[in-house]
């Protein structure tokens, strides 16, 4: 079956900064220099594991998922209740700082034990 040309195959690279945003140059952003508030510093889990989240002080996070082989990791900027993630690829990630909880990518992510 054919697509019609006015509905483009996306490969996952594509899909995934399409629905996360791109980067942040390509939204007329900037890449962030410094945190503007205070940050959830520390380990962050989703409930089943398979997404972990470390944030540090100093502006930096490394993310993995299980089953990935190449760790997350870059600078963060956040703005009220919202943390944006640029990893070092170019990827743009929304978090949402919400009641103790981080909200990424459809994963809800508590402190670490």
């Amino acid at each position: 079956m054919r697509l019609p040309v006015e509905h483009p195959v996306l490969d996952a690279t594509a899909l995934l900064k399409r629905v996360m945003g791109g980067r942040a140059a390509e939204r007329g952003g900037h890449l962030p220099a410094r945190v503007k508030t205070s940050a959830p510093v520390g380990a962050w889990l989703s409930e089943d594991g398979t997404v972990r989240l470390d944030i540090f002080s100093d502006g930096t996070y490394d993310g993995q998922v299980a089953g990935r082989k190449r760790h997350a990791h870059g600078t963060y900027y956040i703005d009220g209740s919202l943390m944006t993630l640029s990893d070092d690829s170019g990827l743009v990630t929304p978090v949402l700082l919400v009641e103790g909880e981080l909200e990424m990518a459809g994963y809800h992510l508590s402190r670490a034990a």
